[in-house]
């Protein structure tokens, strides 16, 4: 049960998570009581812990409400433009923590729930998970959401409400087994079906040419897009935005219109074929699997959003008074598109703009590549995603259409700047012809959009330098930078209190809304008693964690051993194997010497792999395999222990992250776009063991890289060795301890009953390993022996946290969607806050004006 705040405590943590008033409190309780009565129909006699978490977050929601449409009304008057995000992908995880802290209720609610007896964690771990993503891309997208609200700007998710999420992960036996994600099971209180803007969306047909007129895409299947909206606050301003996701709906004379008729209750059973659409999030990271379903998931969010859009153009203001042209859309639309897997947006605003509202091609496309960016996550060949020609022309076959007239013209344009260079033009062609036709969409992206963007200083070197690099030279100004962020209300107000707290007290609570004043505790890194009070903040995490472990995985955990923690999807290129082959290595050097002193440590991996990727499941059971091994030998004693982390998703970050001492970050140079985890471990006061890959390049350049635990090749180094080719042979007879680990894996030693079991991972790290885990073997090692040699020493230690908390500021996606307003969107954030509810619509016009003033 939790204990009531003491005054000096209230004191403490007034601002950062509201005010505790009587009154305040006194509303809560009663909203409370007012939902459990009436909205779940239930008393506390027979209420379970759901029904009081329901409960609350209808209490929550209630605090939105009016904010939420007071903002709409405000977009109305000032007629901003506006900004929306395509993803098919928003890893949002729980909505009732953020929400308070961003209304400023959080110890309101904990006052209230403190007096009704009931203890706050436990409602808060009621929620489900809003699993609707994989893994970084998903989850920046769910931090873009939280940073533009909070600077104001009027900008909409728009994405697809996956009736199934992120499958959750067990691990039985070694193996990871996967479960269907029923997130909905119960209910969402978050969510607000909007039923009245249904909308249509088609598929197959045909397209119908007659001489002289345009073509006409007829005879298709329509599927209705139904929207459900999320309130997305931003922080103590008041403004509520708007995630709209969108879910399939069968029409009510589907399939009895045309044939069926006798057949009336297949027809209705078919139903499902339609609503399938938005049934399961695909599971892959990283990786591109050319399903009809999915390329069904990319086109029906993209047409039921452009609607959408197109609507709310219409409806504006200003359009609404006066005659309506399409020549001012770019003004006041921007869209963004996150990777490419919402590509299908550019020939369908096409088709909309040339087949619906009449414009001619060159106006429409001008208008077209002006409204469009598109933001480039990965350089794996293996993720670009390659749509087959065949599948298009089933499918979309107007859209293949307008790509090949696009297409043409694009390529017409190099032939006419580069007449002979045939080469040139195959590599530019938005249609790969070799292995069968395919549309190459990231092509597709960068032709239609007015600017690209990678996420990480070196992720955008790459693309200019190397993948995209036909296009950079032609059109070099088209390509940007843009550094992904976290936001700090989640990874570090929500995820750990006392360290948020600490810094309040030392610099001030301006921080949450401008990270960059995290500079100012480098005036604190030689202070013992802010040394301390950091320290201490970190050990109090542990313990929480160690019990949350014990409990829910029965092991007992060292509390004073270093928490080594790499958590991340499991992927070949994010390198799970090099950790396990420096685990192994540890491990021996124990059996070797036992009365050695050894630096104590618990190592911590855990992530998802995709459930068709053998590789990655195979890493997964050689990790509990080691685990099972080092933690049941009694010479390792509380050295060492090794846990899976089973089921890594946001929830579990937000435990497990604040808890860190070490996090590894330990890719292949030149293969992670960016990392966004790599920031949450800064700013939660871990310290990195990490190659110069993605965004660690540049947490080094902040903080100094002689805080940063920086081993093994860089970019250069790797592509010399790919120039050279690797010998992945000659690391193995050259170091002893490489070889007794690979030895032991090859033997058996982790798999007694079926000694052949790691066959593949052997075969693979000697004969084809892309990532090269051999070759940063040494550095990696010796970079560990270094990590512990520090960790013996506290105080250093501590210090070195508290530098790298205080170089994380840049990190905050405020400086990225800052980035993104002024220099791609073409949009100016703002402080001006929204009159609350409570206040006359005057204020609201009054606010309207001054933003369209400013």
């Amino acid at each position: 049960m939790a204990t009531p705040l003491t005054d000096q405590e209230k004191r403490k943590q007034i601002s950062i998570r509201g005010i505790v008033g009587v009154e305040n409190v006194a509303e809560l309780k009663k909203g409370f009581n007012r939902h459990l009565h009436f909205t779940l129909v239930k008393d506390r006699n027979v209420a379970t812990p759901r029904d009081y978490y329901f409960a609350l977050a209808h209490t929550v929601r209630d605090h939105l409400v009016g904010r939420w449409i007071r903002t709409q009304q405000f977009y109305y008057e000032a007629d901003p433009k506006r900004v929306y995000y395509l993803s098919l992908e928003f890893y949002m995880g729980r909505a009732l923590q953020n929400t308070m802290i961003n209304l400023g209720l959080q110890n309101a609610c904990d006052e209230a729930i403190y007096q009704l007896g009931l203890d706050m964690e436990d409602l808060e771990e009621m929620e489900e998970d809003a699993g609707l993503g994989n893994g970084g891309l998903g989850r920046l997208a769910a931090c873009f959401l939280d940073s533009m609200a909070t600077l104001g700007l009027a900008a909409y998710g728009y994405g697809i409400r996956y009736e199934y999420g992120i499958f959750n992960q067990k691990i039985k036996d070694g193996w990871q087994v996967e479960e269907a994600d029923d997130w909905l099971r119960y209910g969402n209180p978050w969510e607000k079906a909007r039923p009245e803007f249904m909308l249509p969306v088609h598929f197959y047909g045909r397209v119908e040419e007659e001489d002289g007129k345009e073509p006409k895409w007829v005879d298709t299947q329509v599927v209705l897009a139904m929207p459900y909206d999320t309130p997305i606050p931003g922080y103590m301003n008041n403004t509520v935005n708007t995630m709209r996701l969108w879910s399939a709906r069968a029409p009510n004379d589907f399939n009895l219109r045309d044939f069926n008729v006798g057949d009336y209750i297949q027809a209705v059973l078919d139903r499902n074929l339609a609503e399938n659409i938005s049934r399961v999030l695909y599971p892959n990271d990283n990786f591109f699997e050319g399903k009809e379903l999915r390329l069904k998931q990319e086109y029906f969010v993209v047409a039921a959003t452009l609607q959408d859009v197109i609507r709310r153009f219409k409806t504006s203001k200003r359009n609404c008074s006066g005659p309506m042209s399409f020549d001012s859309f770019p003004d006041k639309v921007a869209i963004q598109l996150n990777d490419t897997h919402p590509a299908m947006a550019i020939p369908e605003l096409m088709r909309i703009f040339v087949d619906i509202e009449k414009l001619d091609w060159d106006t429409a496309w001008n208008i077209t590549k002006q409204t469009f960016a598109y933001t480039n996550h990965t350089v794996l060949p293996e993720a670009l995603e390659r749509w087959p020609v065949e599948l298009m022309e089933k499918l979309l076959p107007r859209h293949l259409q307008i790509i090949y007239r696009i297409n043409q013209i694009h390529l017409d344009h190099i032939a006419s700047l580069f007449p002979d260079d045939m080469d040139r033009i195959r590599k530019m062609s938005l249609i790969e012809e070799e292995g069968g036709k395919r549309i190459n969409m990231a092509h597709l992206c960068i032709v239609g959009s007015h600017k690209v963007n990678g996420v990480a200083e070196i992720h955008s070197d790459i693309i200019k330098r190397d993948v995209f690099r036909d296009f950079s030279e032609l059109e070099p100004e088209k390509f940007q930078n843009k550094t992904n962020g976290i936001t700090p209300r989640r990874w570090l107000l929500l995820c750990n209190p006392g360290l948020a707290d600490l810094i309040a007290e030392a610099i001030g609570e301006e921080y949450v809304k401008d990270l960059t004043q995290l500079q100012k505790l480098n005036d604190l890194v030689d202070v013992d008693p802010f040394i301390r009070d950091v320290a201490k903040v970190k050990q109090d995490n542990k313990l929480k964690f160690a019990q949350y472990l014990e409990t829910v995985y029965k092991v007992d955990i060292n509390p004073a051993s270093m928490f080594d923690v790499h958590v991340k999807r499991i992927h070949e290129y994010k390198r799970q194997l090099l950790n396990c082959l420096h685990v192994i290595t540890m491990y021996n050097r124990i059996k070797r010497s036992p009365i050695k002193p050894f630096v104590p440590r618990t190592v911590i991996i855990g992530g998802k792999a995709a459930p068709g990727y053998h590789m990655a499941k195979m890493i997964i059971k050689l990790i509990t395999s080691v685990a099972d091994v080092v933690n049941n030998d009694p010479v390792i004693g509380r050295k060492l222990k090794v846990i899976y982390l089973e089921n890594y998703r946001v929830s579990l970050a937000e435990k497990v992250i604040p808890a860190t001492d070490l996090s590894e970050q330990i890719s292949t140079a030149g293969t992670e776009a960016s990392g966004t985890g790599n920031m949450k471990f800064m700013l939660n006061g871990a310290l990195t063991i990490g190659t110069m890959d993605g965004a660690n390049v540049e947490m080094a350049e902040e903080a100094g890289e002689e805080n940063l635990f920086i081993f093994g090749m860089r970019v250069e180094d790797v592509a010399e060795m790919d120039k050279e080719g690797y010998d992945a042979l000659q690391y193995y007879e050259s170091l002893p301890e490489l070889k007794q680990a690979i030895n032991q894996i090859k033997s058996g030693y982790f798999s007694p009953k079926q000694p052949e079991m790691f066959s593949d991972i052997i075969n693979m790290l000697f004969h084809h390993d892309r990532f090269k885990v051999f070759a940063d073997y040494e550095s990696y090692v010796k970079c560990q022996e270094r990590v512990s040699a520090l960790y013996k020493d506290q105080r250093e230690w501590t210090r070195v946290v508290i530098k790298n908390i205080a170089a994380s500021g840049k990190f905050s996606s405020d400086r990225t969607i800052k980035e993104y307003a002024t220099e791609i969107w073409g949009v100016e954030p703002t402080d001006l806050k929204i009159p609350p509810p409570s206040e006359p619509r005057e204020a609201l016009e009054e606010t309207a004006r001054a933003l369209r003033k400013s």
